[in-house]
Parts: C-alpha cells; structure tokens; sequence
C-alpha cells in the first residue's frame, strides 16, 4: 500500500466508531454486563471517553444500563448475530448438496439470498466441465427479474414480488422480460410448478434452473440453482436436471426446519 493510499484509508475511518466497537467486544457469555470502570479497564480508554460512547450506544439501542449502573447488550445485537449466524449455517447445509449437483451435472451450483438490491450469491460450486460464468460469482447480485434463482424468488415472495414490479425492469438480453404483467404471468406458473427454467434471459448463452428453500417460518431464505451452457438446459435432460436441483432445495429446507423430510429413491 502507497502512503497517499494509506493516507485516504485513514482518512475513511471513524475512530470512535471503532472505539465504539472495542467497547461491544468485551462483552461475552461469562461477562454479560461490565461496569465503566471496567470497560475503559478493557479498552484503555479513559473513562470520560469510554462513558461518552457508552451513552451513545444506550441512545443508538446496542446496548443498555441497569439500575447498578452496569451496561449490558440489547437484544439488538443478538439480532445482527443471528442473522450473521443464521446465513453461516445456511451455507454450512448447502455446500454438500451444491458440491453433489456441480459433481453430478458438471455444471455450477448456486446458493443465494434475497437481498433489498436483488439476489446474491453466497456460494457456489463448481464441476469438473463447467461453464465459468464470470459474471456470476460469490458476492455478485443479481436483478430479481431475470435469471433462474432470483426469479424464483420474486415467484415465492410476495413483498419482494410487488416491490420490484413497481420500478421500470431493465432488458439483458433479447430475452429478458421487461413487461411486467407478462412477467406477472410467467411468476405464477412458476409458483405452481415448483421451480423456474431460464433461457439466456440475463447472460446470453448460459441457462440455468432454479427451485426455492424455505426456512423455519415457512417464507423464502434462498434458492439453489444450476447454470451452465444454454443448449444444456433444453430438451429431454432438462428433466433430470430440473428433478435433481428440486430435491437439494427440498432436502436444504427440511435442514433449515421448514418443510418436511424429501422423498428419497
């Protein structure tokens, strides 16, 4: 790293901010409430500027004070754990069905997950002969109007469903969908069939099937998905594919808590 880019690398840090964050990561299951005192006893910090972060913090709902004075964390940060917790396990329960689809088919496996600007892929896997989508890679988001898993999604999510259809749909390719009652349409038969089917409607050349994975509460927490080269997802194969990329969902969710145990041949 150069100094002019160690210098606008500092320059983007808040330090209290991380002063802040010292201060949350002394709590602990042995010591879930620390006085201020034994905070800045922690961190280093003096306790004028330990409490003045403290107080902060107690505004911002990260944490609370007892009636002892002693600070303790709020369920808010039990929150954000939980989810980083839940998308952790979420991935740990994946990766040996995506391993067995990419293995199987030769193609690449995805996991991914709604999010507020589309789907994102979490993880994949690829096989031995597989197509390298450049495009599409851990980290990637995707427009939930085209393409096979985030379109599943906008097909099994309602709130996702009308949120999107009210901004202008953006065209990939000759043969993404951009009307939304014909994509309306094309979301209920995927609803009742199980699982969606795309034919190079945001990359050109790459085709890919997708089916939903329901958590706990019955709503939609992912999709796993197979893509590889378009010609490989028509015809008399697909069906095999479409079979094969079900029953990972479906084993996925029954993981997850959210439907029964699958059907095993």
């Amino acid at each position: 790293m150069t100094d002019d880019e160690a210098a606008g690398e500092s320059k983007s840090v808040v330090n209290s901010v991380l002063r802040a964050c010292g201060l949350l990561e002394c709590f602990t299951h042995e010591r879930p409430a620390l006085t201020l005192g034994e905070l800045a006893h922690e961190t280093g910090l003096n306790k004028t500027t330990a409490h003045r972060l403290l107080a902060t913090l107690v505004q911002a709902g990260w944490i609370s004070q007892r009636a002892d004075g002693a600070y303790k964390p709020t369920m808010r940060m039990f929150t954000v754990g939980s989810t980083a917790l839940a998308e952790l396990n979420l991935r740990d329960e994946a990766q040996p069905l995506l391993r067995g689809l990419a293995e199987r088919f030769s193609h690449t496996a995805y996991l991914m997950v709604p999010a507020e600007s589309g789907a994102v892929c979490i993880d994949l896997a690829e096989g031995s002969a597989s197509l390298t989508i450049k495009k599409i890679a851990v980290g990637s988001v995707l427009p939930y109007h085209t393409a096979a898993g985030p379109t599943t999604m906008l097909a099994f999510s309602e709130r996702l469903r009308e949120r999107w259809l009210r901004r202008p749909l953006q065209r990939y390719t000759p043969q993404t969908v951009t009307d939304p009652d014909v994509l309306r349409a094309h979301l209920e038969k995927i609803a009742d069939a199980g699982y969606t089917v795309s034919d190079e409607d945001y990359l050109e050349g790459v085709g890919a099937v997708a089916a939903p994975v329901f958590g706990a509460g019955g709503d939609l927490v992912a999709t796993i998905s197979l893509g590889g080269p378009a010609a490989h997802f028509r015809g008399g194969g697909l069906v095999g594919l479409i079979a094969a990329v079900r029953a990972a969902a479906a084993e996925l969710t029954f993981q997850l808590g959210g439907g029964p145990p699958p059907e095993r041949g």
